[in-house]
């Protein structure tokens, strides 16, 4: 301490005499607030000058308590620096910087909501004075995202200011701010319909949770507004803020119209549908019902669909649908109109069938009463014949029977269709269709089958007869109204004329056949090629072997083939042609008779010394 005191002594001297006649004197610059999240680190820099220079200065550093005494944290003079023990920075607090610079740096490491105070830097000089700094250390935590929770019932326009909903946002330091919006205009808090109530928590943590309550009377046009909240912090630097999803109210109001439709079959209705009748209210009270009904009262549900099956025309009237309050018991009513479009069966005249003379006119009517336009047309085997209510037939033929329909359509409506059918019979004598050939030639003993068609009103009668008077029975016979097919099968045995005849009450008809008998031609057996061939291939295998035989024997006698008897001289001079001879003996003689090559008999005299032996 002795030696610290003079240390003081002599630094004091010199100061002293060097300032000798100059006023001193000592200024500090602080910022006035530094501002940090938790957990950081926070820089406090404590600038100063000084008249003495910076040799001598004395620099501590101290925090205001929140019972607002100052505490030491800091010392530093010439000599050395000290931490103070037992505060709440001993172990976290670092100092950079000596003075030298005219700056000191305080650090705070790791900063907590407590350290949210206010620090000062205090700087003596040895005859300058003491002057002090002031700055405060702010704190921030960013909160958790805000919440938005809507009432989960409907609010009736008829009651009085209710809750609509609540807004928090939780564990912000310093507290956040809440602020409603609908539609995106802030909503505030100023009359009877409309309250905001805020209301603040301290964690034990010491942060903030904010919660936000907002009540107001609805009105009908709030049930498609959108309510949110925006909520407003603050952090180091500056502010931030955030907002909450979006939310929809159920409002609840009455009814002021109702409307009731046909929801299907779209467009016109006919007989036989099914029609779908909705009813809707501008209103959405639970307490409202719904009755669709017609004016009878026989067709009658509950609720807002109507469904008949099967409609006609007496289905045709006003349907209601009305809403009944049943808090206030009353009712609004709407309607509509239900016309069920009809089309009677089609009526012809003549009906059923009718009989028409050959070469007579005929006229025929076709008509269904109808809601709507109708288009009648005549149909004869599936071809339109006619167009209109009428059918026409001049000069009636054979041709003009059959059966005849009335198809009666309403263009309007797909699927809207009658029909009814006219039998036309033509009367006359019998009409025999000739055939392409009636002149046959057939072969004996072959049946040929013969046709007769025939056409008349009534039905005509048909035999079959020969030239000579016999009848004939039909093979097959068939008759429908007007037309008979006819078909008889004859054995041809010789010349014939048949005959096809019809006959009504209106005249006869007949068809004359010629079949000429004709003999059939004995046929020409076919060759038998294969023995034929066989006996082609005996003869030149015959041939073949003589011709082989002769080589041999040409060899033989060439002396070519070996084993031959050696009675020949091969040593003697070739004999001509006409000395070579055979000799031939018989079984009963010893004879031996000499031809020449020619074929003449040689005497003994003319065999000469040679002569060939040939023995079987």
């Amino acid at each position: 301490m002795a030696a610290r005191n003079t240390a003081y002594l002599l630094v004091g001297l010199l100061a002293l005499l060097h300032t000798w006649g100059v006023t001193a004197h000592v200024a500090v610059e602080m910022e006035d607030r530094v501002e940090v999240f938790r957990g950081e680190t926070a820089s406090i820099t404590c600038m100063f000058t000084s008249s003495e220079g910076v040799g001598g200065i004395m620099i501590q550093w101290f925090f205001v308590t929140q019972t607002g005494e100052k505490q030491r944290v800091f010392y530093q003079d010439p000599t050395g620096t000290v931490v103070d023990e037992g505060t709440p920075f001993t172990d976290r607090i670092s100092v950079n910087g000596t003075g030298a610079t005219g700056a000191i740096v305080v650090t705070i490491s790791n900063v907590q909501l407590d350290d949210e105070l206010e620090f000062i830097c205090l700087v003596k000089g040895l005859t300058a004075g003491t002057a002090e700094g002031r700055t405060k250390l702010k704190v921030f935590v960013l909160p958790d995202f805000p919440t938005i929770e809507g009432v989960q019932t409907g609010i009736s326009i008829n009651d009085g200011p209710s809750k609509i909903g609540t807004c928090e946002v939780t564990n912000g330091f310093p507290w956040p701010n809440i602020t409603w919006y609908r539609n995106n205009a802030p909503l505030r808090g100023s009359s009877d319909v409309l309250q905001v109530l805020p209301s603040t928590t301290v964690e034990s943590s010491g942060l903030f949770s904010v919660k936000s309550e907002l009540i107001m009377k609805v009105i009908k046009e709030d049930k498609d507004d959108l309510f949110y909240c925006e909520v407003n912090f603050f952090v180091p630097g500056g502010l931030r803020m955030t907002e909450t999803p979006h939310i929809n109210i159920t409002v609840y109001y009455p009814s002021t119209a109702v409307n009731v439709w046909v929801e299907s079959p779209k467009g016109n209705i006919k007989e036989g549908d099914s029609i779908e009748l909705q009813c809707r209210d501008n209103g959405n009270k639970p307490s409202s019902i719904l009755t669709i009904s017609d004016e009878t009262g026989e067709n009658t549900i509950d609720g807002n669909v109507l469904v008949l099956h099967n409609v006609n025309r007496l289905n045709s009237g006003v349907y209601k649908c009305g809403s009944l309050d049943m808090d206030t018991y009353e009712e609004i009513s709407g309607n509509t109109t239900v016309f069920v479009n009809y089309l009677e069966p089609a009526v012809v005249m003549p009906n059923d069938s009718v009989v028409v003379t050959q070469g007579k006119e005929l006229t025929a009517t076709c008509n269904a009463l109808s809601s709507l336009q109708t288009q009648i047309v005549w149909l004869k085997d599936g071809k339109a014949v006619s167009m209109g209510n009428s059918l026409i037939l001049k000069d009636a033929t054979f041709d003009s029977a059959g059966q005849y329909v009335c198809v009666v359509t309403v263009p309007e409506i797909v699927g809207m269709k009658t029909s009814g059918t006219l039998h036309v019979e033509v009367q006359g004598p019998p009409e025999i269709t000739k055939p392409d050939d009636t002149e046959v030639e057939e072969s004996f003993g072959t049946t040929v089958d013969l046709t007769c068609n025939v056409r008349g009103f009534p039905t005509p009668s048909v035999t079959w007869t020969t030239s000579d008077g016999k009848i004939l029975p039909p093979a097959s016979q068939i008759e429908s109204w007007g037309k008979v097919d006819s078909v008889v099968s004859i054995k041809v045995t010789s010349d014939i004329t048949a005959f096809c005849n019809a006959s009504n009450d209106f005249g006869t008809d007949a068809l004359t056949y010629n079949i000429a008998a004709i003999k059939a031609e004995t046929p020409i057996p076919p060759k038998k090629e294969g023995n034929g061939f066989i006996i082609a291939v005996i003869i030149v295998c015959i041939l073949l072997l003589a011709i082989l035989g002769s080589v041999l024997y040409f060899l033989y006698k060439k002396g070519k083939i070996c084993g031959r008897s050696g009675k020949q001289d091969l040593t003697k001079e070739k004999s001509s042609k006409d000395n070579i001879v055979v000799e031939m003996k018989s079984d009963n003689t010893e004879e031996a008779v000499l031809l020449g090559v020619n074929g003449e008999k040689q005497p003994p005299s003319h065999q000469g010394g040679a002569y060939l032996n040939v023995q079987k």
